[in-house]
């Protein structure tokens, strides 16, 4: 398997974000470096929008993510409740 990963900005916004992309995958590894975090997962990796709403406390339209976004790797399929990065088989 390949891996696929996510970065963001460092900051109060994507500390939540975070925090839900480790809980909803844990097989993912985060690597901090300064001003941003690297999450990376063997093969998949999915951000829940509703998993972001529960820590934030409010409605959250994953498109925010684009605000502190870094750079991703893997083919990448949205809708309006998930952001999967995957390679395909």
């Amino acid at each position: 398997m390949s891996k696929v990963f996510i970065a963001f900005q460092l900051n109060e916004e994507t500390r939540p974000i975070i925090e839900a992309v480790l809980a909803d995958n844990p097989h993912a590894v985060a690597v901090d470096s300064p001003a941003m975090v690297k999450i990376d997962a063997e093969g998949e990796l999915v951000i829940k929008r509703e998993s972001i709403e529960a820590l934030i406390g409010r409605s959250f339209d994953l498109q925010e993510l684009q605000i502190n976004l870094i750079t991703i790797s893997g083919h990448l399929d949205e809708d309006d409740d998930e952001f999967r990065l995957s390679w395909p088989k």
